[in-house]
């Protein structure tokens, strides 16, 4: 195909999980798994995605595409999967891939798919289809964000536990304080990322707890009350996957930024 010296190696063997071209996948659009056993039609869906901007990961059987789900090396927003492959395939590979993730569903076909598929899928695309009917389609079925969680309310840092440290000690001891805060919440972070991930509800509350204990001394508000609602987290989350979580690591990223922008503002290096 033009231009296939960029593309993935052509070898019905590989299977690809990288973009078709070295463009920049933009940010509003959903991460796509790509799940084919035809060669041909898994490089021509997978570069017109590519081209059309977003991020795709390709699977050449059912079995690979639970597997890449599993180990974390794909985190879809949006699966496209052949309605009829050898192996794991139809209803049985719906059925695992919803238990591996909370992404939509779409089966894609060059025939009209078994009825059991069609119902438990959440689209369906008849092949060959346009870029137009396929970006519609998957925007569909983009999982929508959380609403934020934090208080619009909420300072990054209460100012009078800020005026309190700065009567007790040199500019110097208290930025470093909030260094130390800084940090630690980076490592929380990604402790954390690697919880949700696994659907460790206790090592999630534990951390949580941990966050609004350090965070609440230190009168970093916004993190505090992040905490906090990490640290309540249900102990039996539906499907396995944490109620809101991602909204919450979302906004302790934020609150993080805003720990370090008050930091150059109000106590510079």
């Amino acid at each position: 195909m033009p231009g296939g010296q960029n593309c993935c190696t052509m070898c019905p063997s590989a299977v690809h999980t990288r973009a078709m071209f070295p463009l920049s996948p933009k940010s509003d659009l959903a991460e796509v798994l790509l799940v084919d056993d035809d060669l041909v039609s898994r490089e021509v869906t997978a570069t017109l995605l590519t081209m059309t901007g977003y991020n795709v990961h390709a699977a050449d059987s059912g079995q690979q595409a639970v597997r890449m789900i599993s180990d974390g090396s794909c985190k879809p927003g949006v699966i496209l999967m052949d309605a009829q492959m050898p192996g794991l395939s139809g209803l049985e590979l719906i059925n695992q891939l919803r238990a591996a993730c909370k992404a939509a569903i779409i089966a894609i076909s060059a025939s009209e798919p078994p009825r059991e598929v069609a119902d438990a899928a959440d689209g369906f695309l008849m092949k060959p289809f346009s870029v137009d009917s396929l970006h519609k389609l998957i925007e569909g079925h983009k999982p929508k964000r959380e609403p934020a969680t934090i208080d619009p309310n909420d300072p990054v840092v209460n100012m009078e536990v800020l005026s309190q440290f700065r009567k007790m000690m040199p500019e110097t001891a208290v930025r470093q304080i909030y260094k130390a805060v800084v940090v630690d919440l980076g490592k929380r972070i990604d402790a954390l990322t690697s919880a949700i991930a696994k659907g460790d509800t206790a090592e999630v509350r534990r951390i949580g707890h941990a966050i609004k204990g350090g965070c609440g001394m230190a009168g970093a508000v916004q993190a505090a009350h992040l905490g906090a609602m990490l640290e309540a987290a249900p102990l039996e989350p539906k499907d396995n996957q944490l109620d809101n979580s991602e909204a919450l690591l979302h906004d302790l990223r934020d609150a993080a930024r805003g720990l370090e922008r008050m930091l150059d503002a109000e106590l510079p290096a």
